[in-house]
């Protein structure tokens, strides 16, 4: 199935020079964040905001649950807002409704953050691109930070170090070289 998603990926996310570039920018942001407020993050782990959270947990992510009706989400101490958050964050990962996107990003920005970052279904918001760049902020919108570190980090670095033989052939390569007998 990874080449069928890779190559939606690529259609898709490094269709343009430009979003080549933002590519190059996004993945240089996923190499040196460590701490990520997930804003909207669900309760319930059939929610895409809880599995992306759940993912970068497991990536090697710091998460910080930012939901008013929980007190912990995967095992994280859940803050109702952002303003509660008693550290810094690299990065707030906005899962919210397209019309309350630039208050929370307004909010995000009292934190200092190096990164805002509108998940996809969020929208793009001019009006939140000129705030973030007021305040001195990078704003990601319309992408899905998961879905990045799948195919700019994760899948990077299987094919650079995991996925080759000590003949220096890829385990795709060496499968289809193999016949199966029965």
């Amino acid at each position: 199935m990874e080449p069928v998603f890779r190559a939606w990926y690529e259609r898709k996310m490094l269709a343009t020079p430009a979003l080549i570039e933002e590519a190059k920018v996004v993945e240089n942001i996923l190499r040196t964040i460590k701490t990520i407020a997930i804003v909207g993050i669900s309760k319930n782990e059939h929610k895409d905001s809880h599995y992306v959270g759940r993912y970068l947990q497991r990536a090697g992510y710091t998460i910080v649950p930012v939901n008013p009706t929980a007190s912990t989400i995967l095992g994280e101490r859940c803050y109702p807002d952002l303003e509660s958050i008693p550290f810094p964050v690299d990065v707030v990962d906005i899962f919210r409704k397209p019309e309350e996107a630039v208050v929370v990003v307004g909010q995000a920005l009292l934190l200092r953050p190096k990164v805002v970052w509108l998940q996809l279904g969020v929208g793009t918001h001019e009006e939140a691109v000129r705030k973030a760049e007021a305040a001195g902020c990078l704003l990601i919108q319309n992408r899905c930070m998961k879905i990045d570190h799948q195919f700019l980090i994760r899948t990077s670095l299987s094919h650079s170090t995991n996925n080759h033989t000590s003949k220096g052939e890829s385990h795709e390569q060496q499968r289809e070289n193999t016949s199966l007998s029965v």
